[in-house]
């Protein structure tokens, strides 16, 4: 097989991998789903329960399998299979117009990084990145009739545990005792409101993501549910199959669907991506890093 054979199976495996998740989690979900009558505003359903092999509290003992879970997973897989896609073939010298879209995105997302973290965070840039695709992948899932991952509860707090402990990380870079003294500042009868408002910066973090994308799709259920109503209403009088038409459905709901699931979902992507770079590199101690840097120097010399 030559060489551009070989480029084109992989283009097709790696769009493969980009379309396929979301057509099987559909199919799932449809398979799955019991037909209900009227409006249905309920979270991920539940698609199967696997026994830990220890005992315990059921909540504990058991591992459900989410709608969320598997949605999440074919997010993953279709940027991986996206990144794959545009980076496949790349030259030193672009040739392709895909190859000048992925270089864009790296370095948009470098210039970003570095515009809001500094040069010390430059390696930030991939991370920020994922933590921005993912979530607004998620978030457009629910375009395609999915349940979208960002509406569970779950699922953005586990991505605001994991900002918090780097954030954690960073700011005892200046040493653990300098990290303590934090807590006091500027006075010491301050240190329980800062340390609430330590342990509140995963838990803000995850309800303002979670909450933004749930609320757009209750109200968007909720209204495309009404118009359906007011439409059976108003318009029932029709003569045969016409009286049976939502035509009040026409048009509304796909205004809120561009504004909630596009704009909103990319919105919120972009805030917990600035967050999560404002909150690491204010947090980090610069001049106690030097300090303890100098200090360790020092020691190693003498």
């Amino acid at each position: 097989m030559d060489e551009k054979k070989r480029a084109r199976w992989l283009d097709v495996l790696y769009l493969a991998m980009v379309i396929v998740p979301f057509i099987l989690c559909m199919a799932l979900k449809i398979a799955t789903t019991p037909a209900s009558e009227g409006i249905t505003v309920t979270g991920a359903h539940v698609y199967f329960i696997i026994q830990m092999p220890f005992a315990g509290p059921a909540a504990f003992s058991t591992l459900p399998i989410t709608e969320s879970q598997v949605n999440s997973w074919a997010v993953m897989i279709a940027l991986l299979g996206l990144c794959l896609y545009l980076t496949n073939g790349i030259r030193v010298i672009p040739g392709s117009r895909r190859q000048v879209i992925a270089e864009l995105i790296v370095e948009k997302a470098q210039s970003f990084v570095n515009d809001n973290m500094g040069e010390r965070f430059a390696a930030f840039a991939p991370f920020v990145a994922a933590i921005m695709g993912l979530s607004a992948f998620s978030s457009l899932s629910s375009l395609l009739g999915l349940y979208p991952p960002t509406s569970d509860l779950n699922v953005v707090a586990g991505w605001a545990i994991l900002v918090f402990c780097l954030i954690t990380y960073y700011k005892m870079k200046g040493g653990f005792v300098n990290y303590l003294k934090g807590f006091a500042d500027p006075i010491p009868v301050f240190a329980p409101f800062n340390v609430i408002s330590e342990l509140a910066t995963p838990i803000s973090m995850a309800f303002r993501h979670y909450g933004n994308v749930l609320s757009g799709v209750v109200i968007s259920t909720l209204v495309a549910a009404g118009l359906q109503g007011l439409s059976s209403l108003v318009l029932g009088w029709l003569p045969g199959f016409l009286g049976e038409i939502p035509f009040l459905q026409v048009g509304l709901p796909a205004v809120l669907s561009l504004y909630f699931d596009l704009f909103s979902g990319c919105l919120q992507a972009f805030i917990f991506a600035m967050l999560t770079m404002l909150y690491i590199s204010n947090g980090f101690p610069e001049e106690a890093y030097e300090a303890r840097q100098a200090r360790k120097s020092k020691a190693k010399l003498a």
